[in-house]
């Protein structure tokens, strides 16, 4: 072979043309082509085409509405459970409210209750007093009316002095004790209260002393210290404004004025208060006259 003869040249021919497509996929559902293409050179030229894939459009917009809808479900989500804590509290709340107010009402049925025991124990209390108080009175009017019928001896002088005396109680009272018995009476309604020295509540000797304060007389204000003054009486020979006494005459523990026809006013007790009473309702152990 002859060192001049022509080999062909077995390279590609140099471009002499190209062309640029861009493939854009599908956007809304319609295939879209960009395609730029340029020729150079000769005509013979093998075309060379480059094909670069872009994403479609639709799913660009898909992927932005998916992440609007991640945000926006994620917000809801946390709402939600926003929500959820506040009702949770809530009802906590409302539960420990009712609590409250069942301890608070059961603590108050509780004091109700032991307020009326306590009640209805003073008022047995009182009533057994009072019992005890006319147990005693009794038996000391028993004693009285023993000594009295061994020391008169039964005599009928007495039986007269008894009748002039019953005719004597129904005088009408003079002077100090005619101020003594209308202050007392002028009471009758007012209230019994322990200690109570008026001018709407009274004690026994505290209704006492005033009576007397009335007439311008100073007693004791305690009812033995009251009883122990003044001069000895028998029951069968009052007059308006002698003291009656309950009880010994250095240990009495009642006292009450005598108005005159058989009645005495006093300040009893709590429930009855200031009242006037017959001598047959309550006999008292004794009387002194201060007058």
């Amino acid at each position: 072979m002859s060192h001049t003869a022509h080999i062909p040249s077995h390279r590609k021919p140099r471009r002499s043309a190209s062309k640029l497509a861009l493939r854009a996929g599908v956007a809304g559902g319609v295939l879209g082509t960009i395609a730029v293409a340029g020729a150079a050179g000769p005509a013979n030229a093998e075309p060379v085409t480059e094909t670069i894939e872009m994403p479609a459009l639709g799913s660009l917009d898909a992927a932005g509405g998916l992440a609007s809808a991640v945000a926006a479900s994620a917000e809801a989500s946390q709402q939600e459970a926003l929500d959820q804590s506040l009702r949770s509290q809530e009802d906590a709340a409302l539960q420990k409210a009712a609590k409250e107010a069942k301890k608070a009402r059961a603590e108050a049925d509780r004091k109700a209750a032991a307020e009326r025991a306590e009640e209805a124990r003073l008022k047995a209390e009182q009533e057994r007093q009072e019992a005890a108080a006319r147990a005693s009175r009794d038996t000391v009017r028993t004693q009285l009316s023993a000594q009295s019928s061994s020391n008169d001896g039964g005599s009928s002088s007495d039986s007269g002095s008894t009748a002039s005396d019953s005719g004597s109680q129904t005088q009408a009272p003079t002077g100090s004790a005619a101020a003594i018995v209308a202050f007392a009476k002028a009471q009758i309604g007012d209230a019994y209260v322990s200690g109570g020295t008026g001018p709407n509540s009274w004690d026994c000797s505290g209704l006492v002393q005033a009576a007397y304060r009335a007439a311008g007389i100073d007693l004791p204000r305690i009812s033995y210290e009251q009883s122990s003054m003044g001069t000895s009486v028998s029951l069968s020979d009052l007059q308006p404004g002698d003291i009656l006494y309950w009880g010994s005459r250095s240990g009495s523990y009642h006292v009450a004025i005598y108005v005159g026809g058989g009645q005495y006013v006093g300040a009893q007790n709590p429930s009855s208060g200031v009242v006037q009473h017959s001598m047959d309702w309550d006999t008292p152990s004794g009387a002194v006259r201060i007058l």
